[in-house]
């Protein structure tokens, strides 16, 4: 019997909890650390409290945003107890109590902001909402380490309406992109025709260039266009006035060759 009743008091308390004695419903001052804690059988009563640091998951939270965008929105809260007496005292049960507090905090996030915010300004939203359950969870020895926003779940239309918007960006930024493509080559050519036009032998050269890398590829019939130098340049000569001897002028065997 005596050995029953020593095994009986024997409770072990392990490395990352401590133990709080309840003597006829009064706690002792004193928290039992890791190792073996004696109590007395029947009179006392040892509660573990785990110093862990646990990973307690919010349900998905509806909501409707500044700009009355109706949205689903989870979340994630890590928190661990600092002071194992208020977390047994202070509140029936301090996981549920700061599950409840998560819950409200995330959908009065909601409600104080914007769809864009909610998608790509999470860290802000995440450090206001451990501002906001760390608050009242101090009171009950228990300190939030961090917040993490999951997921955003919108309605299908938003999620269209979103991706005909993104499309029309992408599509805007395109045109973009090519009108200052062709304006740029537009100018570049602008000054290729300037420094061509002063120097006839270097666009006879670009033609010929040209040619060649038209003649590179499989075709069976070239078109070469007649160059226009040599249009103007005949155009000028028949233009001139005839300045040389008429054949009244001439001597007879001159002008008999001339006339044959």
């Amino acid at each position: 019997m005596a050995i029953v009743g020593f095994a009986g008091s024997i409770r072990i308390v392990r490395q990352y909890e401590r133990g709080l004695i309840f003597r006829l419903g009064r706690l002792r001052q004193a928290t039992r650390g890791p190792g073996l804690a004696m109590i007395v059988p029947v009179i006392d009563r040892m509660q573990r409290v785990s110093l862990q640091i646990v990973t307690l998951p919010v349900p998905a939270q509806d909501g409707i945003t500044r700009d009355n965008v109706t949205v689903k929105v989870d979340a994630v809260v890590y928190f661990r107890v600092v002071d194992p007496v208020r977390a047994v005292v202070e509140v029936q049960d301090y996981m549920f109590a700061v599950l409840q507090v998560a819950q409200t905090s995330l959908r009065s996030i909601i409600g104080k902001s914007d769809l864009d915010e909610l998608l790509t300004n999470r860290e802000r939203l995440n450090q206001g909402l451990e501002v906001m359950i760390d608050n009242p969870a101090i009171e009950w020895g228990v300190h939030i380490d961090r917040v993490e926003i999951k997921d955003v779940s919108l309605p299908e239309s938003m999620k269209r309406s979103m991706s005909r918007q993104a499309e029309a960006e992408r599509e805007r930024r395109a045109r973009i992109i090519t009108a200052d493509g062709e304006l740029q080559a537009s100018r570049k050519l602008a000054d290729a025709a300037t420094a061509m036009a002063g120097t006839p032998t270097a666009l006879q050269l670009r033609l010929l260039e040209t040619v060649v890398e038209v003649a590179a590829e499989k075709n069976s019939t070239l078109v070469l266009p007649f160059p226009v130098e040599l249009l103007r340049f005949l155009e000028q000569r028949a233009q001139e006035p005839a300045t040389g001897p008429s054949d009244a002028e001439l001597p007879a065997d001159q002008a008999y060759v001339r006339a044959a």
